[in-house]
């Protein structure tokens, strides 16, 4: 089965894959000779298109060079799924979000996701379940272009503790949300987030412009 990654540039996506994709108005081919990750970067900021593909016979491989050539920066985050079959979300720079946050030196990233989740929603998290799967977006930080690979998990709510959302770090709102109400939730989340559900099976590929 061919391999394929995505690494997200706000709303957009670059596609590292190992077969040709449809071609449609809103996509664009990155050719792999001599790719610079940064200039890439720029450009796919600057350009009316949404969708970037790098064809390659080695995805996994040509994913790890992106991630030597420029500052790689470790997180993790949650799905809390809670007794009632509601799943939690946060509100953060304006947009719907699950929580997550660097990792500190020294910590795995099991670890760091439940210690993020307890830290920006004020409730009791065990321990995480399954991973869910892992999200790269790239953004600018002091001038520099970074991508930051944050891994999910699965998590349990078991009733412990009340939600509080961490206003120091510009979460303004903490929900739990039905299944049936992801629809608000996609309607204002990142790319990276739709990802997730997507992969838990909250939406559909379909639901996810950048997915499907």
């Amino acid at each position: 089965m061919a391999q394929n990654y995505r690494i997200y540039i706000n709303d957009k996506v670059i596609i590292i894959t190992e077969s040709a994709p449809e071609v449609t108005p809103d996509a664009d081919k990155i050719g792999t000779q001599q790719f610079d990750f940064a200039k890439t970067y720029y450009a796919i900021l600057n350009s009316a298109k949404h969708t970037f593909f790098v064809v390659t016979d080695d995805a996994k491989a040509f994913l790890k060079k992106v991630l030597k050539s420029v500052p790689l920066i470790e997180a993790a985050g949650g799905l809390v799924k809670n007794k009632q079959g509601e799943f939690l979300f946060i509100y953060r720079l304006d947009r719907w979000d699950l929580p997550k946050g660097k990792l500190e030196k020294g910590e795995t990233p099991r670890i760091g996701a439940v210690r993020e989740v307890v830290e920006e929603c004020g409730i009791e998290i065990d321990k995480s379940g399954a991973k869910i799967c892992k999200t790269y977006h790239a953004y600018v930080t002091r001038g520099q272009v970074v991508i930051k690979k944050s891994h999910w998990y699965k998590m349990k709510f078991k009733g412990k503790g009340k939600l509080k959302p961490q206003i120091e770090e510009g979460i303004t709102d903490v929900r739990w949300f039905d299944k049936k109400d992801m629809d608000q939730i996609l309607a204002n989340t990142f790319p990276s987030i739709a990802e997730v559900m997507t992969k838990t099976k909250l939406i559909t590929n379909s639901q996810a412009p950048l997915l499907g």
